[in-house]
């Protein structure tokens, strides 16, 4: 049987009204920040079904605003969004969108920096603040924000994950779940590792000098995020 946590019930300590429309979506703005790993320039939200019918009353669009900008859901900075943004020189844009086959509250969003920097995070939000992140750029993922996370882009090709976690061994750091995802045999794709521990820059740089990684990024779980919020 399946056991639940009183937050799972009520939702997250959070500024409202709404813990899927509102908490839920900052969340995902927040961990698609954390992915993209740069300052947004320019952002762009695809809203999807509930999303876009509640980006008003709930405030979905300023909680997402919001997250791209590092602000926590429990933050009433939320409220004022919109304003933050156009003090930061970030230009933002809304957008109705069917997304196919995915939650009813979802959200591609696109994310620009500097150097024609560009990436794209699909995420939806679940229910009680909980989200899930389905999509980085081409390759479907699954990436829920309750642990930190390892994520890889490399190519496809034999040994590479073995070379991969038998640092993360020798650095002593635990991992909890593993996944891969990939196009095809031999392609790009993407391992996405949770794990127990912090992981440092110096354990990140010795990773992606692997020869078949392309991109490495570490991304804290929401939880971690928020208690070291800069």
């Amino acid at each position: 049987m399946q056991t639940y946590g009183i937050f799972d019930i009520i939702g997250p300590v959070m500024i409202g009204p709404s813990s899927s429309h509102t908490a839920g979506a900052n969340r995902i703005g927040n961990m698609a920040r954390a992915i993209f790993g740069k300052k947004v320039k320019k952002v762009e939200f695809y809203l999807h079904g509930s999303f876009y019918k509640t980006r008003k009353g709930h405030g979905t669009d300023k909680a997402l605003l919001a997250g791209i900008m590092k602000i926590n859901h429990d933050d009433i900075r939320i409220r004022d969004a919109y304003d933050i943004a156009d003090s930061k020189g970030i230009e933002y844009h809304f957008y109705k969108s069917d997304l196919g086959e995915v939650h009813p509250n979802s959200v591609k969003i696109v994310m620009h920096g500097k150097h024609d920097r560009k990436s794209e995070v699909i995420g939806s939000s679940v229910g009680g603040g909980k989200i899930i992140i389905t999509r980085i750029d081409a390759t479907d993922v699954e990436i829920d924000g309750e642990y930190s996370s390892l994520i890889t882009k490399h190519v496809d090709r034999p040994g590479v994950i073995s070379k991969i976690t038998k640092m993360l061994a020798d650095f002593e750091i635990n991992i909890a779940f593993m996944k891969v995802f990939r196009h095809g045999k031999g392609d790009i794709a993407r391992l996405v590792i949770q794990v127990d521990n912090d992981i440092s820059k110096n354990i990140l740089k010795t990773i992606k000098e692997l020869d078949e990684v392309i991109e490495i990024k570490f991304v804290k779980s929401i939880r971690e995020s928020i208690e070291n919020d800069d």
